[in-house]
């Protein structure tokens, strides 16, 4: 299997302002119009986090092919409009699923390579074994609150 990109990255200044953008766009919908942020704030904007982390584990030369096809499950769920949870209806309210589905690939990750090949690419604020702590405890009460709950197990169930 080929796992060479194709085509250059763009530059790191404009993968920067991407990153940027999306968490300012996170925050901005955070905010409620009464001035107050969400409960969920926090962990939304685990969103560009992961999915920087995914981008860079994907790169990675010391990740396998194996491990490099999840990883591009989880970025290819973050990017694909049809998911459970779709941002172009719910806003980035609709990163909760894709954040789910992230920190599902990021432990099977930790499960098979060091954490510091994983942490080495972690841009969050947090040490990375401790925000994946806390958006697995939270993931696990919004998923469970979500109708889809059921069909988001099948799909982890069946990446196993």
């Amino acid at each position: 299997m080929n796992t060479e990109l194709k085509n250059e990255l763009p530059p790191y200044e404009e993968q920067q302002d991407f990153y940027m953008k999306l968490r300012s766009k996170i925050t901005d919908f955070a905010q409620s119009k009464s001035g107050k942020t969400s409960k969920f704030a926090p962990y939304l904007l685990f969103a560009p986090d992961l999915f920087h982390l995914l981008i860079k584990s994907m790169l990675d030369s010391r990740i396998d092919a194996k491990y490099k096809a999840l990883i591009g499950s989880g970025i290819l769920y973050f990017i694909t409009p049809l998911d459970v949870l779709p941002e172009g209806l719910v806003g980035p309210g609709g990163f909760i699923d894709d954040i789910i589905v992230a920190t599902y690939v990021v432990n099977m990750l930790l499960n098979k390579f060091s954490s510091d090949v994983i942490e080495e690419h972690w841009v969050g604020d947090e040490k990375l074994l401790n925000a994946l702590k806390k958006i697995s405890e939270t993931s696990d009460t919004v998923a469970g609150k979500l109708p889809s709950k059921s069909i988001l197990g099948k799909f982890i169930k069946k990446s196993k």
